[in-house]
């Protein structure tokens, strides 16, 4: 067992070489892997959800819990397979940005495909069994939104991707889906101003992966994957960004305005100085090199100031949640 290793794993994406990939454990390997550190991402999904069922006074632990794992399972099993996918394609090669932000476990040859499929089948297994239980356990919509998580798990890296519906689906997967779904396992029904709370959230998420693939947009190019800003271009997909995040700020105002929520989700605005920080990065571009004192995450650039906003702004979210359960 590597309690560091599990702590840094879980924050970044660390780089490892294959003898140091050796002697690490079992949980180790799964979380680098799986790239865990954006599993967060998805936890805070579920916790959204859990919360605005608790507000709505029907909150229960245990299906939040295991729809919760699920979809954290779920989203683990696609970074899986994306890079499984995009190993088998040929698109993932040691110049590819994939190979330089992080290990990718078949390029660089940490995993045979075996033992990747292994992890794959393991961790999409666990998530389908929850998945099962909670449609026995839940019934009436449960089903759908299963088929159309596992629809996204499978089809995201390809062929969504590939004909700029990524962006649109992870808008799709970490709001209706993701945070409308975990909430109507808990509670039993379907909540149209759920949906709508769930954007603010959902909306940041987009902007990370909308980030990303401004970051390697020429590599696309040349690989011929058409994502949103191969198509809209760098310079409209950074300004594309930038009203995703400023929209998240505006919904919040207008559920508080309509009293959906109370004022003080308002703290959300304490996110303010972070959107601060990432507006000059995204309204030039991208560099050539690292700048001077930007974190040691390069290549990410853009996708990094994405992900830095995402988590400022979910953690004042949550914290305007909890709060707002008292008021």
């Amino acid at each position: 067992m590597n309690l560091a290793m599990w702590i840094k794993a879980l924050q970044i994406i660390p780089h490892v070489e294959k003898d140091q990939w050796e002697r690490l454990d079992v949980i180790s390997k799964w979380l680098i892997s799986t790239r865990a550190a954006v599993l967060i991402m998805t936890f805070l999904s579920g916790a959204i959800a859990g919360i605005l069922a608790y507000q709505n006074g029907s909150f229960n632990f245990l299906p939040w819990f295991l729809a919760t794992l699920g979809i954290v399972l779920a989203h683990a099993t696609n970074n899986l397979l994306n890079d499984y996918t995009d190993a088998a394609r040929g698109v993932d090669q040691e110049n590819y940005y994939r190979a330089q932000y992080g290990p990718q476990p078949l390029l660089h040859g940490l995993m045979t495909k075996r033992q990747h499929l292994t992890y794959s089948a393991i961790t999409g297994g666990i998530a389908l069994a929850i998945g099962i239980y909670l449609v026995l356990y839940r019934g009436g919509l449960t089903l759908p939104l299963l088929l159309a998580g596992a629809f996204f798990v499978l089809f995201y890296t390809w062929p969504l991707k590939y004909i700029a519906l990524g962006e649109i689906a992870v808008l799709i997967v970490w709001g209706p889906l993701m945070i409308g779904g975990v909430f109507y396992v808990i509670t039993g029904f379907w909540d149209w101003n759920v949906v709508l709370a769930s954007l603010p959230y959902a909306l940041g998420v987009t902007g990370v992966i909308f980030g990303k693939h401004i970051d390697k947009l020429e590599m696309d190019i040349a690989k011929r994957i058409y994502t949103l800003p191969v198509l809209l271009g760098d310079r409209l997909s950074r300004w594309t960004v930038l009203g995703m995040l400023i929209a998240q700020y505006l919904l919040v105002i207008y559920l508080v305005a309509v009293q959906f929520f109370s004022p003080i989700l308002l703290v959300v605005l304490l996110a303010l100085p972070a959107f601060g920080r990432v507006l000059p990065i995204f309204l030039a571009p991208k560099p050539n090199e690292k700048p001077k004192d930007f974190p040691d995450v390069w290549p990410n650039y853009f996708v990094a100031a994405a992900f830095f906003h995402n988590r400022r702004f979910g953690l004042f979210y949550l914290v305007g949640l909890i709060l707002n359960l008292f008021l």
